[in-house]
């Protein structure tokens, strides 16, 4: 009990000792507490009886990396179902997976990029292995996989069109199939998402889907190598779902796709990183002469030449500076960086130099660093001679590793794209809605107040989102899980808010330990 709250108590039992209630309350001027009384839940025009989930990894309750036991438990649907119960929902059967450790395995053998999850001792995330040691990966596709149906249809990985796809879930298809759509197929390989989804006759469902059509694109730094889905693909196959879904008459709550720009795999790393006054940059200080003399000097020096003066700039020892990056769309300056050099180092090594630093330039405030390329800046790009082999300093950061203004336009257009499919979706059908684009702008801007808690978009102490820098922790997720109740008293006439029973946030936990098992 709180000191303050105890002192309040004997106080008043010092008063009831000399005057009755009604004296006490009088001369201390004392209102009488007002009893709270909050309506009975009721579900209105929506049947819960059988709720199934439609979407992604967001759906799936994928955190940290990777789905694991104790994220799953607190994914957005299960969430939702809890409370449905509470209004005449059935069991809600969720994929689980067998270990708090995260990854696939297949026969034995760790899937390649399916790793265990990551975890944080105080300051950035880092693989779960590098701070509790090997571990081996329990959750196998081919040795143990669970009994469906499930309620929870959420597929890590699914883009729009998976969803309709048969054989995405079928072993033999294996890569093009989906390791953790394997472990929901049983006995029906080549079933679809949604055909799984329709044999349960869901009277109620949630649909949260498209994040992947971008997503992909965006984490390989708008490389090529995952492209945007095409709109007609994209419209094709919501349109299909939704229509679908709705057919035999159920209800729903459909959400909308998040800027990529408001997550932080992309946010936290900032474009001038290169700070010498830095504890963990100090080491490159001695360096900047050389550096000077040798590199950044020179590429000033052409890059001038050729009417580009800000494109490589000098090196300061008293503040940040910006990276070093490859932009694609920057003039090839090759021929001419290998002409000028070649009297200097002779025609192989100035070719060299002319095809490492001829579309390179120095990060601006507008680029987004991915998160992935924290683990590289400062390190040797493999296969490379020094001196020009430090990623972000001496060698530029690769693509994939680099959002610039144009692909982050690309990206843009096809969420406001994708979000007007979703929305016009939603109201053709009659479906309830969540704006979760903005609310994702909101963690980002100001955060989210909640009870006593304020999330933000920060990674690993903002509380929303998890050490992936994508999907939330289960504390994000139980925002969602509110944001879609609120949707569904709006829409279809239920009361969870007015009930109280949206849930409390600070029940559910943000970072787990690493010695989670």
């Amino acid at each position: 009990m709180n000191t303050k709250y105890i002192i309040v108590l004997f106080l008043l039992l010092g008063f009831t000792a000399c005057n009755s209630p009604e004296d006490v309350l009088r001369d201390n001027n004392i209102p009488v507490p007002k009893e709270i009384i909050l309506p009975d839940l009721t579900s209105g025009v929506a049947d819960f009886s059988k709720y199934v989930s439609v979407g992604n990894s967001l759906t799936a309750g994928l955190s940290d990396g990777t789905l694991f036991l104790a994220a799953q438990k607190n994914a957005f649907p299960k969430i939702l179902s809890e409370k449905f119960e509470l209004a005449g929902g059935g069991a809600f059967t969720q994929p689980l997976v067998s270990d708090n450790f995260g990854g696939l395995a297949l026969n034995g053998t760790r899937i390649e990029g399916f790793n265990p999850r990551f975890v944080t001792t105080g300051g950035a995330p880092q693989p779960l292995e590098s701070v509790i040691g090997p571990v081996t990966v329990t959750t196998d596709i081919v040795l143990n996989n669970p009994t469906g149906p499930f309620n929870n249809m959420g597929v890590p990985g699914a883009k729009s069109f998976h969803v309709i796809a048969p054989g995405y879930g079928n072993l033999a298809n294996l890569p093009l199939a989906n390791p953790y759509f394997i472990r929901m197929t049983g006995n029906t390989p080549n079933a679809s998402i949604l055909e799984l989804t329709m044999a349960q006759n869901p009277t109620f469902f949630t649909l949260w889907l498209g994040s992947n059509d971008i997503l992909g694109y965006a984490l390989t730094g708008g490389d090529g190598t995952n492209p945007i889905t095409d709109q007609p693909t994209f419209d094709f196959a919501m349109t299909t779902i939704v229509n679908t879904l709705t057919s035999g008459g159920a209800k729903g709550v459909i959400a909308n796709i998040p800027y990529v720009s408001d997550i932080p795999n992309f946010t936290t790393i900032p474009w001038d990183l290169l700070d010498p006054t830095d504890p963990d940059f100090e080491s490159i200080l001695p360096l900047i002469p050389t550096l000077n003399a040798q590199l950044y000097g020179p590429l000033n020096q052409i890059f001038t030449a050729l009417g580009e003066p800000d494109r490589v700039n000098l090196l300061s020892a008293d503040g940040p500076n910006p990276l070093l990056i490859h932009d694609e769309t920057a003039t090839d300056r090759s021929a001419e960086i290998a002409a000028t050099l070649t009297p200097v180092l002779g025609a192989p090594t100035a070719g060299a130099f002319g095809a490492i630093f001829g579309k390179c330039r120095q990060a601006k405030p507008d680029d987004l660093i991915l998160l992935a390329a924290g683990s590289q800046i400062g390190k040797p790009a493999p296969g490379l001679p020094a001196p020009v082999n430090v990623n972000g300093i001496s060698y530029p950061l690769q693509d994939q590793l680099v959002l610039i203004p144009s692909e982050q336009a690309e990206i843009k257009t096809a969420v406001d794209n994708f979000n007007a499919t979703i929305e016009a979706a939603a109201g053709q059908a009659g479906l309830a809605f969540v704006d979760a684009n903005t609310l994702l702008s909101q963690l980002k801007d100001t955060g989210i107040a909640s009870n006593n808690f304020i999330l933000t978009s920060d990674l690993v102490t903002g509380g929303a989102f998890s050490l992936d820098g994508v999907h939330l922790t289960s504390r994000g997720y139980a925002i969602i899980a509110n944001e879609f109740m609120k949707a569904i008293d709006a829409k279809y006439g239920s009361n969870f808010e007015a009930s109280g029973n949206l849930v409390d946030i600070g029940a559910y936990p943000t970072n787990y330990s690493p010695l989670l098992q």
